[in-house]
């Protein structure tokens, strides 16, 4: 009786990868532990990376690559300061369920690598750029100018990124742009009727 060979490919690999992080910690986790949890050897791996931080920056460029597309779309792009930023709090929360895993991931990098450093400095540019559209909704005259830009930011990023401590696909009774739209509309509206 002959075993079935496992295949897989670059990005199924990093899928096990990026789930195996996040369930033990990068640190927490091996390339023996990976290698199991694919159900390849170890070998198999160096055939694609150089090693674990390897799987790390892909998983993590992934991440920050499509937050910083989302403010690159047309709708981040132009019109109102206040309408943009609107819109890249709905893209951020809708593109943070989308890539939960990867999202995570980069959520929970401290800086103990340096990949991890780098996934903070792509953070912080992100961060900055937001500042800025909340400083022109405030100099429009569309938001409080009384609260500074940067910790308006965070805040935001706060509510968009507590998503994925709670967000289940398929359990959580609402879809991506669902719950970007309700993000949104809290962060904007308020709850008040």
């Amino acid at each position: 009786m002959s075993q079935q060979r496992v295949t897989y490919t670059p990005e199924s690999l990093l899928r096990v990868a990026v789930e195996l992080f996040n369930e033990r910690g990068y640190d927490g986790a091996s390339m023996g532990q990976l290698a199991e949890a694919a159900g390849i050897t170890k070998s198999s791996i160096y055939h694609h990376v150089r090693g674990k931080e390897d799987m790390l920056r892909l998983a993590l460029e992934r991440a920050t690559g499509v937050l910083f597309a989302l403010l690159d779309e047309p709708d981040a792009t132009t019109g109102r300061a206040i309408d943009r930023l609107r819109y890249v709090v709905w893209r951020a929360t809708e593109v943070l369920i989308e890539e939960l895993p990867y999202v995570t991931l980069l959520l929970r990098a401290r800086g103990n690598t340096e990949t991890e450093r780098w996934a903070l400095d792509r953070r912080r540019e992100l961060d900055h750029r937001v500042a800025d559209l909340v400083a022109r909704a405030a100099a429009e005259g569309d938001l409080r100018a009384d609260i500074e830009p940067r910790l308006a930011a965070r805040l935001l990023f706060g509510l968009v990124n507590s998503v994925s401590e709670w967000y289940r696909p398929g359990r959580s009774g609402a879809g991506p742009r669902q719950v970007g739209e309700a993000v949104a509309a809290v962060a904007f509206d308020g709850l008040t009727a």
